[in-house]
């Protein structure tokens, strides 16, 4: 269990309005949440979509070692308004990282990646040694 669950479990208003975004100051920017993932196994291959709406193919890096799988992005955005009487400036910055195991069986030279809607999708094959095997009948002598 973890510090946040079990103090939430104590103490829920407290807890509830210090994690409030305005608690800081109006950051209304932060941005700590992942994208939701659905992953589907294949007969030859996994599925992998990650739902992450409003990003650019630049904004991802995406790097496969030691069978882990990790997608992660960040968008810094400026925002500045001026008048007269001062200057303001607003910045904003959205992140997230994730990481996937992969299964010893996944063939990770093999592994593609597009984006397209607003969808992240992966195809990450598995090693031939590790298709199944068509059946076979065996004659009797």
């Amino acid at each position: 269990m973890s510090i946040v669950k079990r103090s939430h479990m104590l103490f829920p208003e407290l807890i509830n309005e210090i994690l409030k975004p305005d608690w800081f100051g109006g950051i209304e920017n932060l941005n700590f949440k992942v994208p939701p993932v659905n992953i589907k196994e294949n007969e030859k291959d996994f599925e992998l979509t990650l739902s992450v709406p409003g990003r650019k193919k630049e904004d991802f890096k995406i790097e496969v070692d030691s069978n882990v799988l990790t997608v992660s992005a960040e968008v810094k955005t400026v925002t500045e308004e001026s008048n007269e009487k001062y200057a303001r400036k607003e910045f904003g910055f959205t992140s997230f990282r994730r990481a996937f195991t992969l299964p010893e069986t996944i063939d990770e030279e093999k592994i593609k990646a597009e984006y397209e809607n607003g969808i992240l999708k992966f195809s990450i094959p598995k090693k031939e040694e590790a298709l199944p095997k068509p059946k076979r009948n065996i004659l009797l002598d």
